[in-house]
């Protein structure tokens, strides 16, 4: 009985997409049933909000794609650093054995053309005068890498938030499940309890109370199993706060329904607007078109200066001796200017272009696939909550009517004019309507999160 929406709702669980536009949650603290002690839950804590912040305060992943956002920014600096000039000091000793030399007549002084001590000091200033926008596509193309990293950390963090909000609503659905089976457990113990006193009394035999007994055993294995996923989806909130030592993470919340009207259209026009999977497509498409313009910018020719002003030996001074002059260090300046034209590349830079081109029309394909994306994921995550309201409406109406079939079931048992047999059907089906509640629940509250998460909203407020 249990189990078809046991494996409903934790099927459920690994969905893509989480839910939506107002927390469900009651905020007041709730009671903690006694099974729910014995596994570890003696006190609430973490709100929705607040297990979220953890496990986006304490997840290294977020980290790495911060610190590579800050990376492309640095680099973005550097691109920009190429619009100021160039400046650099350089000193030099060179040590020249032997030097040319020559005497004007035999036996005259011998006199040397360079210094056998060569000393050079000076510093020199560069510029690119004009290189036809190559500096300015390449710090363009730097610029929209720093928005796509940053767009990459908006996608992770969203990702995580949703983890963490799914795994935080997993707990409250195993919570609610235990509380169901608790109700079934405690509602065939009083009928067993009830039966026995019969059986005592000599009007009815054990045979209705074994089968009771069996059906409670029945109940409290499934009661196991919704333990043992409670246990597990607090594993996964442990890991997702890097806590690997401790599965018991306690939470705070119970299941809710909150049903909110929803305008297909503007949830559509919100999510081409604010999801960061547009922005993503649309930065790389930004990206590949400005790598295509630098390169067609990468043949044009570079106009530079430069300027050099220090100090160094060697030179011929008129009116003082050479042996003198050569050792003395003077004042010099050099001016240059350069224009580089390429001639040849033997294509490279044709082929350059065609792959650049490419590359642009592949991204703006990308960028068309994501929007129809976006598209399907805020029907689905629509779809999702509407049917999961239908849901709602009809296991209120079979709570109902399994809560109206038991009462008469016991009722007619009590005076002896049905079977034991009828009041543990109409157990089961009570139960199995809870359930279908609590997942109708559940379902709608994880439609309501997957509708945030496809339109781009915050998971949580």
């Amino acid at each position: 009985m249990f189990s078809r929406y046991k494996l409903v709702g934790f099927a459920g669980l690994s969905l893509a997409g989480a839910l939506l536009t107002q927390p469900v949650l009651a905020q007041s603290q709730p009671s903690v049933p006694a099974s729910n002690q014995a596994i570890g839950l003696a006190s609430d804590s973490l709100t929705l909000g607040s297990t979220v912040q953890a496990v986006l305060d304490a997840n290294p992943g977020v980290t790495n794609l911060t610190e590579l956002a800050n990376a492309a920014s640095s680099r973005l600096s550097q691109t920009q650093a190429g619009f100021l000039p160039q400046v650099t000091g350089t000193a030099t000793y060179t040590r020249i054995d032997p030097v040319s030399q020559f005497a004007i007549a035999p036996g005259a002084e011998t006199l040397a053309f360079a210094p056998n001590n060569n000393f050079d000091a000076h510093v020199t200033a560069q510029y690119e005068l004009y290189d036809f926008g190559k500096r300015a596509a390449n710090t363009n193309l730097s610029r929209s890498q720093v928005q796509t990293a940053q767009d990459n950390v908006l996608v992770a963090r969203r990702d995580l938030a949703f983890s963490a909000a799914q795994t935080y609503f997993n707990i409250l659905f195993a919570r609610e499940s235990i509380r169901v089976q608790d109700q079934q457990i405690a509602s065939l113990v009083a009928h067993r309890d009830e039966m026995q006193k019969r059986v005592d009394a000599g009007v009815s035999t054990k045979f209705d109370v074994t089968t009771t007994d069996v059906r409670i055993t029945q109940a409290q294995n499934q009661k196991l199993d919704q333990q043992n996923q409670l246990l597990n989806q607090q594993v996964q909130l442990a890991r997702l706060l890097h806590k690997p030592q401790q599965a018991d993470i306690p939470v705070k919340g119970r299941l809710s329904y909150d049903p909110q009207p929803v305008n297909l259209a503007a949830e559509l026009a919100k999510a081409a607007e604010n999801r960061p999977e547009a922005k993503l497509a649309k930065d790389a498409e930004t990206t590949a078109n400005l790598q295509a313009k630098l390169v067609d910018r990468s043949n044009l020719p570079v106009l530079g200066v430069g300027v050099q002003a220090g100090g160094k030996n060697g030179y011929l001074i008129p009116g003082v001796a050479p042996a003198d002059a050569l050792q003395r260090i003077r004042f010099n300046t050099v001016g240059v200017a350069q224009l580089s034209v390429p001639i040849y590349d033997g294509g490279l830079n044709r082929k350059k272009k065609t792959e650049a081109a490419a590359n642009y029309r592949a991204a703006q394909s990308k960028t068309e696939d994501t929007q129809e994306q976006i598209r399907a994921d805020v029907r689905q995550a629509v779809n999702n909550m509407t049917f999961s309201q239908s849901r709602y409406d009809n296991a209120i109406q079979q709570v109902n009517q399994a809560t109206d079939a038991l009462n008469r079931a016991q009722g007619r048992y009590r005076y002896g004019v049905g079977q034991n047999l009828d009041v543990l059907d109409a157990e089961t089906q009570l139960a199995q309507a809870r359930l279908a509640r609590a997942q109708a629940m559940y379902n709608y509250t994880l439609g309501q999160y997957q509708l945030r998460r496809a339109t781009g909203e915050q998971i949580w407020k």
